[in-house]
C-alpha cells in the first residue's frame, strides 16, 4: 500500500457496511485518490465491484488473502 492511499478497514462488518464505508471515503477523497478497502465479509467480493461499476470508480486490485478481501479503488480524475 502506498503511503498516500486511504485505508478503510471494514473487517468484522457485514455488507452493506464495507461498501458504504468505501463510498463515504471516496466522497471525502480528492480526485484521483486511491482507497484500499479491507473486508472479511464474502459478499464484498460481489458488492464492491458492483458498487464501483455504478459509481464510475476503477477497481485497480482485488486480492483475497486468508479470508481478508483487499480492494484498491481509484476515484476518477
Amino acid at each position: 500500500m502506498a503511503s498516500s492511499d486511504i485505508l478503510v478497514d471494514a473487517r468484522g462488518h457485514r455488507c452493506p457496511v464495507p461498501t458504504l464505508r468505501l463510498r463515504r471515503a471516496l466522497e471525502d477523497a480528492p480526485t484521483g485518490a486511491r482507497v484500499r478497502l479491507l473486508a472479511d465479509d464474502p459478499m464484498a467480493r460481489i458488492d464492491v465491484p458492483h458498487f464501483a461499476a455504478g459509481a464510475g470508480v476503477t477497481v485497480l486490485e482485488a486480492v483475497d488473502e486468508a479470508g481478508v478481501l483487499s480492494f484498491l479503488v481509484e476515484k476518477p480524475r
